[in-house]
């Protein structure tokens, strides 16, 4: 994600309110320059144990000169290991993110919710291409909608962070704005997101067209659930963070703080005609759910998804169905798969490798998580800002994904 100009996407990955790094990208940044007024003098970057990566710690320095408040950044290859961070960890003061810090990884949610759905499948309990309905008795599904269908947003369920129907944008919940920092603790039961997003008429007939809803992971979320008797955090426990040894990777649930070490993000705001910039990096994150809630580490997400494309956690043929790209975004199953067949929302690298990526966000909190098909290759980032309604981050944030992704993929 590093070209200064943002290219057009499909209309159905913008229109979505609630996947926010395509939506980041909707408008070219205007105020980079009061981002890095904020953040005070830059901190030069800082590189880990390893071999010395000039061109990353480079790329890194400027990313945060180009005015995010802090990045740390993972690239794993023929090389080895190399991590990096700059930037500041809190506005206004000298120390730089944590290498290995925690952050809320948005959208990157959805792959190990994806995975953890496959592995049922692959144990005989659930059928990729059978009616979930039936599991989810009381929410009168449509009795086409497939586990499948969710998985690869072709459900045509609305979703309830907002959406377009019938040519006009129909808002869900609130989660930007004034509004949502004043009220970022609320509480959302995933039952209630759904019943809110199923209120309203399908986007398209079920398994005719593509569509991104976050309301497909929620209702994921609650079939496995339903199907395994435990919570989504007890299994994700049980069968991705414990085996790979994920020491920094949690579903949070309802609960705001994130556990040890963390860079900070931000959200600003007009009050009194004002601007006001607020802290949020503590916010309860059920108005998300299992669309984005979850919190891990750059070196947590390139094991997870090393492991995932190498064939550690699911069998070959359902590997393959995962990363079966769809024609209109070239979405898989809980990935995008970006090899230039297909319109991407995000940056292709300049050398035409072929990636598969799911990055992520929430506010103030921006991340990136590729890997070659193999899992050979990966590169994993967290990028914080000062978010706002206008998404002024989103032409340096797509700077950024652009140079990583050509330093990371591109001998």
């Amino acid at each position: 994600m590093t070209r200064s100009a943002i290219t057009a996407f499909p209309k159905k990955i913008i229109a979505n309110g609630g996947v926010r790094m395509p939506r980041l990208l909707r408008r070219a940044g205007a105020a980079a320059l009061a981002v890095a007024l904020l953040s005070g003098p830059a901190t030069p970057a800082h590189a880990a144990a390893g071999p010395d990566r000039p061109e990353l710690r480079q790329a890194l320095q400027e990313i945060v000169d180009s005015g995010f408040v802090g990045a740390q950044v993972r690239v794993h290859d023929e090389r080895g290991g190399w991590a990096g961070s700059a930037g500041a960890r809190r506005l206004g003061e000298p120390a730089r993110p944590p290498l290995n810090g925690r952050f809320r990884v948005g959208s990157s949610t959805k792959t190990f919710v994806a995975t953890v759905a496959l592995q049922l499948v692959a144990e005989g309990r659930l059928g990729l291409d059978e009616p979930v309905a039936a599991h989810l008795p009381g929410f009168g599904l449509d009795r086409r909608i497939t586990l499948r269908m969710l998985l690869q947003h072709t459900s045509g369920v609305f979703a309830f962070t907002g959406d377009f129907y019938d040519g006009t944008f129909e808002p869900g919940i609130t989660w930007s704005g004034k509004e949502w920092v004043e009220n970022r603790f609320t509480t959302y039961q995933p039952e209630d997101l759904v019943r809110l997003s199923l209120s309203k008429p399908l986007r398209f007939a079920p398994g005719t067209d593509w569509g991104y809803s976050n309301t497909n992971y929620v209702l994921a979320r609650l079939l496995i659930e339903k199907v395994t008797g435990h919570s989504f955090a007890v299994e994700l426990q049980r069968r991705i963070v414990r085996p790979l040894g994920l020491r920094g990777t949690v579903a949070p649930g309802v609960s705001p703080e994130i556990p040890g070490p963390h860079a900070h993000a931000y959200y600003r705001y007009e009050e009194a005609g004002q601007p006001r910039t607020v802290d949020v990096t503590r916010q309860n994150p059920s108005w998300i759910s299992a669309g984005g809630d979850m919190i891990s580490t750059t070196r947590d997400l390139h094991t997870f998804i090393s492991a995932l494309m190498s064939g550690r956690l699911l069998p070959a043929p359902l590997l393959a169905e995962m990363r079966a790209p769809h024609p209109v975004a070239g979405y898989g199953l809980g990935l995008f798969v970006q090899d230039g067949t297909t319109d991407s929302p995000f940056p292709l690298p300049a050398c035409g490798a072929t990636v598969v990526t799911h990055n992520g966000g929430v506010q103030g909190y921006a991340t990136m998580m590729y890997s070659t098909p193999d899992g050979g290759r990966t590169l994993t980032a967290s990028l914080t800002y000062v978010d706002d309604v206008a998404m002024t981050q989103a032409g340096p944030f797509r700077q950024a994904m652009q140079t990583l992704v050509d330093e990371a993929f591109c001998d």
